[in-house]
């Protein structure tokens, strides 16, 4: 038996396939893997330069080191949805304004949750909704769960992204009352 009969026996697939559903494979781990590496690591020195001893250039990240932005208006939010790659994607939940650059992939330009990027995006990941109207820190009128939603979401971008300022407590809320740009302890709520 060759290996073409013992790959077909083994995988049901012609060995056409399983080579292209492995390259496919290999391909995805290597695209998956370059998005957990650590944006400190330095590429090594390529072979003839560490034996002429010269120095490399220095390490660029792919993505500007967060800047504390302080307080800022959504009119100014909007500059950071990064269609500049010299500037931070900056994001709004409940007020508060986290540097999401390193998700540059997911909200950048050409990213899933682009749209997210230079706003405030507190009722729309509230409702998981990419509607356009609900790209605003309006909350009246969200249900508990909702509610309870949306500090999932902040709780995740507390753990992952820097928080870089925060918006204007009129900005902050939008129309929405108070509570929208605190965030809500569901403890006091339930007692």
């Amino acid at each position: 038996m060759g290996i073409a009969d013992a790959v077909q026996a083994y995988t049901g697939l012609s060995p056409a396939a399983a080579v292209t559903v492995l390259a496919l494979m290999l391909a995805t781990y290597l695209i998956v893997s370059t998005l957990f590496v650590s944006p400190d690591a330095a590429p090594p020195k390529p072979a003839q330069q560490q034996e002429r001893g010269t120095e490399a250039e220095p390490f660029v990240p792919p993505f500007p080191d967060p800047v504390q932005v302080g307080e800022i208006t959504l009119d100014q939010l909007r500059a950071y949805d990064g269609k500049d790659p010299a500037k931070s994607i900056l994001i709004a939940i409940r007020g508060q304004v986290y540097d999401v650059s390193r998700g540059r992939l997911f909200y950048g330009p050409q990213g899933p949750y682009s749209l997210f990027a230079g706003r405030d995006a507190s009722r729309a990941l509230a409702l998981m909704s990419f509607d356009l109207n609900d790209l605003t820190g309006d909350l009246e009128g969200l249900s508990p769960d909702e509610l309870e939603v949306l500090q999932d979401w902040e709780e995740k971008f507390k753990e992952r992204y820097p928080l870089v300022g925060h918006l204007p407590s009129d900005d902050a809320t939008a129309g929405g009352d108070q509570k929208g740009a605190e965030p809500v302890d569901h403890e006091e709520e339930n007692a």
